[in-house]
């Protein structure tokens, strides 16, 4: 049974950082593009940023371009995030998820979440 644990949340002020980890167990996922995902209170999910199997392409949402990175450690069966320039907005639950794609994270095809992380950015 694949189990993802993200790390790494909390709270922090405004243009600050964070590196947020989630680290997979149950079988080796570097095959499967991966990514993060966030909900914030009353919000729907909103996609963040994936990376492909080999961690030769990534896509980020609008939200994050310039400001996020997602990376992975395909050694390590783990993958990370990145987070600069926080914003009071950026205050969600984040979630990593794997796909059975190699290429994209979409949550109709991916089967394997995390529990999630909080990160609050205070203004």
């Amino acid at each position: 049974q694949v189990q993802l644990v993200e790390s790494g949340g909390g709270l922090v002020q405004a243009g600050g950082s964070l590196r947020l980890s989630c680290v997979a167990s149950g079988r080796t996922l570097s095959g499967n593009a991966m990514g993060w995902f966030r909900q914030a209170p009353g919000k729907e999910r909103e996609f963040v940023a994936n990376i492909n199997w080999s961690g030769g392409k990534t896509y980020y949402g609008d939200a994050v371009k310039g400001r996020f990175t997602i990376s992975r450690d395909n050694a390590k069966n783990s993958v990370f995030l990145q987070m600069n320039s926080l914003k009071p907005e950026d205050t969600a639950v984040y979630y990593c998820a794997a796909s059975l794609s190699r290429e994209f994270v979409r949550p109709r095809d991916s089967p394997y979440w995390g529990q999630g992380t909080q990160v609050t950015v205070s203004s």
